[in-house]
This record gives C-alpha cells, sequence and structure tokens, in this order.
C-alpha cells in the first residue's frame, strides 16, 4: 500500500513552478531532509496552498542534489531576522494523475481539517494523509492531459543525505539525529512488513 502525503508550498510563485515543472523540493533544513526520508517512490503526493489542494501526483523519481544553491527552478529564501538562506536540494520528480484545486473546507478533507490546519500543520513540510482522502482526491477534478514541461539541469551530482548522534554535522549532507527521522524509517519498516504479509508466495 502506498503512503499518501500533502505537500505545504511556501507562495504562488513556487507552487506555479512545482505544476510547471511536476516537481516537488524540500530546503536544506532538517524537516526538508525529513520529508525527503519520509516519502518513498511510487507514493502520491498533493501541493497544499492558500487553503487549497493542488492536483495528484505519483513519486517517480527522488534525488538529493549536491550544490544546489543556485539551480533551478526555485529561488533561494534568505530570512532577514536569522540570516539564514534555504534552497532545495531534495527533490521529487512527479508523474501528474489528476488536475484540480479544491478548497480544503471540503467534506472530504475532513481528515486534514482535523489533523493539519488544528493543530498548526502547515508549518510542516508535509503531512501523512489517510487512505479515504486518496480515494476521494482520484476522483476529484479531471484527468491531467496536459504536458509536463522538462527542466534541464545539465550535469550534477547527487547525495544520500546521512544522519548522526554527534555534534559533526554538515547540512544538507549531514544533520544531527532526530526522532522524526526514527519515526519515518520505522513506519517504512512496518509498511513493507504487512506489503509482504499481504502479497504471500504460494508457490
Amino acid at each position: 500500500m502506498r503512503s499518501y502525503f500533502f505537500v505545504a508550498v511556501s507562495n504562488q510563485e513556487n507552487l506555479d513552478l512545482c505544476k510547471k515543472y511536476a516537481l516537488a523540493g524540500f530546503n536544506n533544513s532538517i524537516n526538508g531532509a525529513w520529508a525527503f526520508c519520509d516519502i518513498d517512490v511510487g507514493d502520491y503526493v498533493t501541493f497544499i496552498y492558500g487553503a487549497k489542494a493542488h492536483n495528484l501526483y505519483e513519486v517517480k523519481k527522488k534525488e538529493a542534489i549536491l550544490n544546489a544553491e543556485n539551480l533551478p527552478p526555485w529561488k533561494p529564501i534568505t530570512f532577514k531576522e536569522s540570516g539564514r538562506t534555504y534552497y532545495f536540494p531534495f527533490r521529487l520528480n512527479l508523474k501528474p494523475i489528476r488536475k484540480f484545486e479544491e478548497s480544503l473546507v471540503r467534506t472530504e478533507f475532513a481528515y486534514i481539517a482535523e489533523n493539519l490546519l488544528l493543530r498548526g500543520g502547515y508549518r510542516k513540510t508535509h503531512f501523512q494523509a489517510d487512505q479515504t482522502t486518496l480515494q476521494n482526491v482520484s476522483e476529484m477534478g479531471k484527468v491531467y492531459e496536459e504536458k509536463v514541461k522538462e527542466l534541464k539541469l545539465g550535469e550534477y551530482q547527487t547525495f544520500e543525505p546521512k544522519f548522526t548522534r554527534s555534534k559533526d554535522i554538515n547540512p544538507p549532507e549531514i544533520f544531527g539525529f532526530r526522532e522524526v527521522i526514527l519515526q519515518a524509517l520505522l513506519r517504512k519498516y512496518i509498511t513493507k512488513k504487512f506489503e509482504g504479509i499481504s502479497k504471500p508466495d504460494w508457490n
């Protein structure tokens, strides 16, 4: 059984770029690394912005890109108070499934309203939805038939994010180990175990 996630987008410009190239990007923070680890190839995602849900996609590929500070399509974001600059090394290549733009106040999104909005989940990079919500959105809007524009990056290198209990960290390649990372790993392990049980080998 594949999981379904809502991915929060910070502004309209970034949402438009996500749709244009069928890409999801997560920043170089621990939350970005968590989202990248939590969402797998084969999972489904929907973007959320402005209290609306946008489109349904299947994750086809995931990459963590080295030296992605100036790589398109998203611009780096610098916060004045902290002086920190965030960019988007963690990326998901998506396959569009359904096209829609629906308000999160719809009854079909009750699970999201109760567990995301009421608990301040918008501050998170992503949020896992249930299978009932996935079934509902799979019938919303219309089949996605538009051609997705290919993003050309030229040559680039990828990496696998690592996590350590030591103080020797180097984001986005090496982060301090957090409980959310352990939770993501445990969820994947349990999911794979149940998949094995649900598909026995009768030979």
